[in-house]
This record gives C-alpha cells, structure tokens and sequence, in this order.
C-alpha cells in the first residue's frame, strides 16, 4: 500500500502505535466508567440512597478536569510510553479500592481517585501526533479518540454479564476488579511495545515545567484568563457535594474546598508567570511564535463538542423513557439501548471528522461540525411524544454525528500548534469538554429537556462564531533540539 495511505490491517510501525494506543485508551475508559452499568446492584449492595448515587456520579468527573492539565504536563515532560503505562497501573488501585469497597466513604474515595484514569486520553494524543504526519494525523487522531471512547460503551455492554458469570450478589464486586487487572496487565504490555517517537526523530519537550509557554504577554494574560473556567467548574463540583446540593460535604468542608480551588489557582497564576517572564522579556523571534488564541478556541469548540456529548450520554436514556414510555410504552432497558446510540456513532463519526479535516480544511471542517451539531440540537429539542420513536432515534443520530466528527476535528488541529506542548494543550483542550459537562448537566438540572437542547444549540452558534477566528495550520512549525538545531515539521 503507498506510504500515504492508513492500513488499518498492519501492525507494524505508526500503524502498531495507532492500535496500541487506542487500546490503552480504550481500557481506561472501560475502568472509568465501569461503575456505570452496574450502578443499582453496587446500591442495593451496600444499602446506597439515591442523593449518594448522584455523588457517585459526580464524584467521578470532578478530578478530570484538574488531571487532564497534569497529565498533559507530565506526557510532554517524560514522554507517552512511561506516562500511559503509569496511568494504567497506578489508576488499577482505585479500580480495585471500589471493587471491594464496604462502605460509601470507601467507595466515594475511590470513584474520586478513578477520575484520574479518565485523563489517559491526553497521552496519545501526543503520541499519535509524535508518529503521523500532519496529512494523516487528523484521521489517526480520530480513530484513538473514536475507538478508545468506545470503552465506556463496551463497559456498559459487557460488565453486567461479566457479574452475572461470576455469580452471586458480589459477582459486581469481581467484574469491576477485572478492569483493574486488565489495566495493570496492559500497562506492561504498552510500555514493553511502543516507543515515544518514531526512530531517529527527536522528542522534543517544554523548556520548563508546570504551565505552557506563550510567545506575547497578550497571550500571558489570555491564558490565564481561560484557565479561570476550570477552577470555577472545580467550585461549581464542590457546590453540588455541599449541603446546598447532595450533602456529601460540610460547610466548613465546603468553604475549605472552596479556599483549597482558587488557592490552586492563584498558585497557578505564579507558575505560569514565572515559566514565561524569562522569555518574553525580550520580543520572541517570529519563527518561534504561536497565537495562543488557537488554544482557547479549540477549548471552546471542545466545550461544545465533547462537552454537550457528555451531559446528552448522561441523560439520553431517562430522556427517552420519559417522553415515550406512556405514548408508545417503551420500557427502561429499551430506552437505555436507544440513548447508547449517541455514543455509538462515535466509532465512526470521529475518524471521519478527522478524515474530512486532513481532506477539505480543518477550519471549514470544524465550522461545519459546529453548524451541524447546533441544527441538531435545536432539532432534538422539538422531540415529543407525539414523535415516533424511530424519527426521533434518526434525528438523535445525525446529531451525535456532528457533535462527534467535531470532536474529531478538534484534535485534528491539536498537535499541529506547538509540538513541544501538544500534551499540554490537548490536556487543556480535553479539560474544557468535561467543564462543559459539567456545566450542561448542571443547567439541565434547572430546565427541562427541550430547554437544555435549546441552550447547548445558542452555545453552539456562539461556539461557531469563535471558531472564524482560527487560523488554518499551514507552512511549517519550527523547533529547537538540545544542541539549537532548528528543525521544520510540515502543517499541510
């Protein structure tokens, strides 16, 4: 086959990293979410209310935000292979701390800790875009992303039989043990059959650690400005645990998260002055510079991609038994099936979105996706009873097909900004879209489902507007190896 072309059937070269990367991430989201389909049995075990499944629930996005931006540091600075293979093992012991957990503090602890695992996706981004040129990488970045999401899918297809095999009112408890040793396995298995780049080609790595380098001091203010949506999304978790939400905190324990989050913040503010005010003291040369605006509009595409898919994944099920069980008698498990048809798209939708930005433009592209999804939504929002379900199922589906082909684009453009800090600015990236999570869920607790359509389709529109603002990767990126060669990698 030509060299340009993708062979999916080789396992050998970038083709092997492709497979292999995609199946660490496809792991890590089957140990993230493998409390899922095995919610109520994990209740009924352990005499669970319905307020401490909510925090459950909550519990296990609110440290991905914050591991998202550590891992993306932690990827640039020792490379993917030790990272991933890290990940996998360490976020076992979590996975095997809830299996045989006996109380909900012991199982609250280590959701809370699982959230970490949920952050593996930023790796190989780094990694496939370290092993395919920018031509390929939007497709290959696509197929990581469409076929490791899939996980969480594959969790909720297999873990409940898995329980039933092993029998008896704990067969959960070894089922979900099972994804930790599957994790542990596999992190060996990944470190011993990968490499960080391809041979002879240079790992290059951020001057310092602890924030991402910007080229202008608009830029330094501009990137501190879009981290303050992170740290408020952070408050906004630690609300929902406190009295005003589900009582799983204090007030006092509150008001010390509260304090502990922009604490953090303030402290990233110093790291982030102090990793860039050596450098831009004096003007940086132009061939050296990157607009830090392609970040932050990203973050908001991905805030509107992945982001409303969260929150819709979350609710779809309950949505569609709702609206149709009374009109057309449509039982739980079968609008469980018909709301996983949203996630399921994505094994194909985001491989094409990244396929469509290497072929046609990844700024049309992205427009486009955006477009898409915001028409789709406002369509979602006029679903009634009155509908028949296959319209309304029809309607679902061409809608997470822009939502995910947009978040195939995203990181289509992702590793093509500054090499050096690509694991830095998909971690970013990758943490707006649980910011964005969080934040639909929380406005879908306020309004009805119509109205949640409604808003994450005007979100959208907005989205849209931003994403004019971006600037097509074209030419070339340059970096600078340990002995100050200059080195050029193709954009287009």
């Amino acid at each position: 086959m030509p060299s340009h072309r993708l062979n999916l059937l080789s396992f050998s070269g970038k083709t092997k990293i492709l497979h292999m990367s995609w199946m660490a991430f496809f792991i890590s989201f089957v140990v993230w979410f493998n409390h899922a389909p095995l919610m109520m049995v994990i209740a009924k075990t352990l005499g669970m209310s319905s307020s401490e499944i909510k925090t459950i629930l909550i519990l296990n996005v609110a440290l991905t935000i914050p591991a998202r931006i550590v891992i993306g540091i932690l990827v640039d600075k020792f490379g993917p292979k030790r990272t991933y293979s890290t990940l996998l093992a360490v976020g076992s012991l979590p996975c095997f701390m809830f299996a045989f957990a006996t109380s909900f503090e012991q199982l609250a602890l280590a959701r809370f800790l699982l959230g970490f695992i949920g952050a593996g996706f930023v790796i190989g981004i780094r990694m496939v875009g370290e092993w395919f040129p920018a031509k390929q990488v939007g497709i290959a970045e696509g197929i990581y992303g469409g076929w490791g999401n899939f996980g969480s899918a594959a969790a909720a297809g297999t873990l409940p039989a898995l329980a039933l095999i092993y029998g008896g009112d704990e067969g959960w408890r070894y089922a979900i043990a099972t994804t930790g040793v599957m994790s542990l396995i596999y992190s060996v298995i990944y470190f011993f059959s990968v490499s960080d780049t391809p041979k002879g080609s240079t790992y290059f790595k951020p001057k310092k650690a602890g924030a991402m380098e910007v080229t202008s001091i608009r830029d330094l203010f501009f990137y501190v400005l879009m981290n303050i949506p992170l740290y408020a999304t952070l408050s906004l978790l630690t609300w929902k645990l406190s009295p005003e939400g589900v009582s799983l905190l204090s007030h006092f324990s509150a008001i010390c998260f509260y304090i502990g989050i922009w604490t953090l913040f303030f402290y990233n503010v110093y790291k982030i002055v102090h990793v860039n005010e050596e450098h831009l003291q004096q003007p940086v040369d132009e061939i050296h510079q990157y607009k830090f605006k392609q970040v932050a509009i990203l973050n908001l595409a991905y805030f509107i991609t992945f982001g409303s898919e969260l929150a819709v994944v979350s609710m779809l099920p309950l949505f569609f038994f709702e609206t149709f069980h009374e009109s057309q008698g449509i039982s739980m498990v079968q609008a469980g099936l018909l709301g996983g048809s949203f996630a399921f798209i994505n094994l194909v939708a985001r491989p094409l979105g990244g396929w469509i930005s290497d072929k046609f433009g990844r700024k049309h592209s992205l427009s486009i996706f955006v477009l898409g999804l915001s028409a789709g939504y406002f369509c979602m929002s006029l679903i009634d009873p009155e509908w028949s379900i296959a319209l309304a199922v029809l309607v679902t589906m061409a809608c997470s097909c822009f939502v995910s082909a947009g978040c195939g684009a995203v990181y289509a453009i992702v590793p093509l900004i500054k090499r050096r800090m690509t694991g830095q600015i998909a971690g970013m990236v990758g943490a707006y879209g649980n910011v964005g999570g969080v934040l639909f869920l929380t406005i879908l607790s306020f309004v009805t489902p119509a109205a949640f359509f409604t808003v994450i389709a005007v979100v959208a529109l907005s989205v849209l507007v931003a994403v004019q603002f971006i600037d097509e990767p074209k030419g070339h990126m340059t970096e600078v190896q340990e002995d100050g060669t200059v080195e050029m990698i193709e954009l287009n």
